[in-house]
């Protein structure tokens, strides 16, 4: 039996890696049939670096982690995941939180969101933003600071940094995404049900669930996936975050030729 790692349809086609939003059941097990995990606790409420430590310790050595961001940076202290916060978000800080407001509030949280990256050795952090991250001028105006700051200090670190990708939820327009990735070479994130991506290299694709998180998706739909990675040369992730996510990635992967158990 063989983890899902790297799998390519046909020789010579795009290697696409296959994994689950969150781990979808024990660590064991997890670790046992995927090579790919995108970490969700980070975006409520970080772990402690000690945590993610065990995990990268506990995941096999060719074991890939992705990780989205903390939500203080992205959302706004109004929204109904600030519930999930271990301790309530101080009353002076409701206002200094979300949207990429150039706060201190919001650098420490990319403090922290980066000290777990570099304890997993993540390779892409993700920036989910909330439908209300309209185009605003102010909205872009606050991202482009936030990101032009996190480049200059990755690029000041030794070592590999990981890919910053971002995933628009408000009305952007394709040419609006695609001139801000390209700025700051963000990776698109898109449900490609929903959106195709506009940022070019590797994709990365987070699967919602066709209308809805309880959707299980038909070896039609999975059939449709694979024609849509396939467009891209680079390949990319691929990323289920739906009610049956362990199950439908595993078929997902069978489909494109993968052994799994």
């Amino acid at each position: 039996m063989t983890a899902v790692s790297q799998i390519t349809a046909t020789a010579g086609a795009p290697a696409l890696k296959i994994g689950c939003c969150g781990f979808a059941g024990p660590l064991a097990a997890y670790f046992r049939d995927f090579r790919l995990v995108e970490v969700q606790q980070t975006f409520y409420d970080p772990p402690r670096v000690a945590t993610a430590e065990r995990w990268r310790a506990a995941a096999p050595t060719d074991f890939e982690f992705t990780l989205k961001a903390w939500q203080l940076i992205t959302h706004e202290a109004t929204s109904p995941t600030y519930r999930r916060l271990r301790k309530p978000l101080p009353a002076t800080a409701a206002g200094k939180v979300g949207s990429f407001k150039p706060t201190p509030e919001i650098w420490q949280a990319w403090v922290q969101t980066r000290e777990i990256a570099t304890a997993l050795r993540a390779s892409v952090v993700v920036f989910q933003c909330p439908a209300s991250f309209e185009p605003t001028l102010e909205h872009k105006t606050n991202l482009r600071r936030f990101f032009t700051r996190v480049r200059a200090e990755l690029h000041k670190r030794p070592g590999a940094y990981p890919w910053l990708a971002w995933e628009p939820r408000g009305d952007w327009s394709d040419a609006e995404v695609r001139d801000l990735c390209e700025e700051f070479s963000l990776v698109h994130v898109v449900d490609p049900f929903t959106r195709l991506s506009v940022s070019p290299g590797p994709f990365y694709f987070r699967l919602h669930g066709i209308g809805g998180y309880r959707h299980r998706y038909s070896d039609a739909e999975l059939r449709q996936l694979r024609d849509l990675a396939q467009r891209f040369a680079a390949g990319g992730h691929c990323l289920f975050n739906n009610v049956s996510m362990r199950e439908d990635a595993l078929r997902f992967a069978r489909l494109l030729g993968g052994v799994v158990p």
